[in-house]
């Protein structure tokens, strides 16, 4: 039998996370250490911090975050961030990642977000056909990014 289900991390993810965020653009896994243990438990507490996972028998394969931003404007109503969009290499093309932004938009619906939001670093064609196809256009706004140090 072949358990899949789409849901939010709990404490216990924290592991499998790091190493599916190899395959979105880390080289390494952080170091277990007081810095990493206080980011993972506000992240845990934050009740407008959702970080989605996708598990397929046990394992965790695909992820999204999605933040919730209280807003003073458009009616006092908040809006949605999506980051870290990310898929296992072995596990793509399934609609592992579109069950995660499917799940990430309901959250921001019961929200009662206006909007939702993604940057993506990718400029390949494959990959903003995928954001377009789960509903997300470029063409309302424009990005800017600033690095910092």
């Amino acid at each position: 039998m072949i358990l899949e289900t789409v849901r939010e991390a709990v404490e216990g993810d924290l592991d499998f996370i790091l190493e599916l965020y190899l395959d979105l653009h880390e080289e390494s896994i952080p170091v277990h250490d007081a810095h990493l243990e206080q980011t993972w438990n506000q992240i845990m507490s934050d009740p407008n911090h959702h970080l989605i996972v996708k598990e397929k028998d046990g394992r965790i394969v695909s992820s999204c975050v999605c933040v919730i931003i209280p807003n003073l404007s458009r009616n006092v109503r908040p809006y949605a961030f999506i980051e870290n969009v990310v898929t296992h290499a072995d596990y793509r093309k399934r609609g592992y990642a579109h069950e995660c932004l499917d799940y990430a938009k309901k959250l921001a619906q019961d929200a009662n977000c206006y909007k939702m939001m993604l940057l993506t670093g990718s400029k390949s064609p494959e990959t903003l056909a995928f954001y377009e196809h789960a509903g997300y256009n470029c063409t309302d706004k424009t990005a800017f990014i600033q690095w910092l140090e």
